[in-house]
């Protein structure tokens, strides 16, 4: 494939891809983000003014 290099442990099986980001770009940063969501979709939400609070509480922001 044009633009797609694959790199084969010893028995030649594909391990590995090199991504040429000039032209397939966009398709890798929406596989990108596709595997981000995959990777928390379980995880537990909280409300945004929690997130203030425990940034707060944390001293990493003055304010809510």
């Amino acid at each position: 494939m044009d633009g797609i290099l694959y790199v084969t442990d010893q028995n030649n099986k594909k391990k590995y891809a090199q991504i040429d980001l000039e032209k397939y770009g966009q398709q890798w940063q929406d596989f990108y983000d596709s595997l981000l969501v995959e990777m928390v979709k379980n995880e537990e939400t909280i409300s945004i003014e929690e997130l203030g609070n425990e940034l707060k509480n944390e001293g990493l922001i003055d304010e809510v």
